[in-house]
């Protein structure tokens, strides 16, 4: 495990580090690129954008408008002031325009857009063309994460992988997430689907452990490439609005003993319903040489696929995420996870996070523990 110097200075360091990145990220995450590399379908598809002035900046693109005093000067009519001064993120104080884009929002986004609509812009009228930056999965902060039994002598059934002593791990410790996503092709394989590019990254940090330096205990990488449908069918009272098939890799990232990995095929199919939305995803993993294989038996705690179910009620919002490995006696293990995110203010949310089973972490793969997370996200699910 890797050390770090164990002085006031280091750990401001490190504190320093993680603050920058949340306050640096947070714009990129809710939108994350430049407003005029966009060219919305049509201006409802605008309320997929999660940064208001770069929401503010699509509607004004989408309409033909330019964001310049010259654009009010030429208004024909009071009318257009208005409605220009309405849309304008940067001529109104913010408690109107808020109001204002919440009120434009409602309007153009409703009967339109559905969820599944506004994050993978699955319909002709919600497309934002290529190489935007978006947010994927929910990101969050958690300053206290506490395991019930943390795992201080990783194993693995490749003996190149399993270390050979304990390390003095804390119970209690940091855990947060980044997850983006752009559309690097739109309208491929007969204008039908579009290829999205997605990367996610958790890291737990040992940030109260004070005795090892307060290392970094796991960061997982999870780059993938998706080809995403459209679909419109219904099912048992639910609309499957997308099919993906994608190649997803997941690693920690570090050298043996401590080494874990692989790469999986996986299928997504995704329903929606008012306030729900339920996804399944099975995954194939791609095969490696047994002797060089990190974990071996990683299917067989990590699982076959999952499934995740969303439920927003009001301003809150409920995630069940199931895992599980599809077999039966021995070999039936899985991993549920539980988030509940609820406001705090315009643009931060607490959060609450529990999980339960094997497979919390690439390094724990294998390792079964109850861990319960509590902290800030800023992008959830719905």
């Amino acid at each position: 495990m890797k050390s770090h110097p164990s002085s006031f200075v280091a750990t401001l360091r490190h504190a320093t580090v993680a603050a920058a990145l949340s306050s640096s990220l947070a714009p990129a995450i809710a939108f994350g690129q430049d407003m005029n590399s966009v060219e919305p379908a049509t201006p409802a598809a605008c309320a997929a954008v999660e940064s208001d002035p770069a929401r503010l900046q699509c509607y004004d693109r989408a309409v033909g408008r330019e964001r310049s005093a010259t654009a009010i000067a030429i208004a024909k009519t009071q009318a257009e002031v208005d409605a220009y001064d309405a849309l304008d993120a940067s001529l109104r104080p913010n408690s109107v325009r808020n109001e204002a884009e919440d009120r434009v929002a409602s309007r153009l986004s409703a009967g339109e857009l559905s969820p599944l609509d506004r994050r993978w812009e699955l319909s002709s009228n919600s497309k934002l063309g290529t190489f935007n930056l978006r947010a994927y999965r929910p990101v969050y902060l958690l300053p206290a994460s506490w395991s019930s039994r943390p795992n201080s002598q990783p194993t693995s059934p490749n003996p190149d992988n399993a270390t050979s002593s304990p390390v003095d791990l804390r119970s209690l410790e940091a855990k947060f997430q980044l997850s983006l996503k752009t559309k690097v092709a739109q309208d491929v394989l007969f204008g039908k689907g579009d290829v999205w590019f997605g990367y996610t990254q958790s890291s737990r940090w040992q940030l109260y452990n004070n005795e090892i330096s307060r290392p970094f205990r796991e960061t997982v990488y999870e780059p993938e490439a998706l080809l995403v449908f459209g679909t419109n069918a219904a099912a048992f009272g639910w609309n499957m609005r997308m099919l993906g098939l994608g190649v997803n890799h997941q690693s920690n990232g570090r050298s043996l003993p401590l080494s874990r990995s692989w790469n999986r095929i996986t299928a997504q199919l995704a329903f929606e319903r008012e306030n729900w939305l339920l996804t399944l995803r099975p995954w194939w993993r791609i095969s490696e040489d047994v002797r060089t294989d990190d974990n071996p038996d990683i299917e067989d705690y990590m699982g076959r696929g999952d499934i995740t179910l969303v439920h927003r009620r009001g301003d809150q919002e409920f995630a069940l995420l199931m895992r599980h490995t599809f077999r039966g006696g021995e070999e039936s293990r899985a991993g549920l996870q539980f988030d509940w995110s609820f406001p705090l203010s315009r643009s931060l949310r607490g959060h609450v996070q529990v999980f339960d089973g094997y497979g919390e972490s690439m390094i724990d793969y294998n390792h079964r523990a109850t861990y319960v997370g509590l902290g800030i996200s800023l992008f959830e699910w719905l």
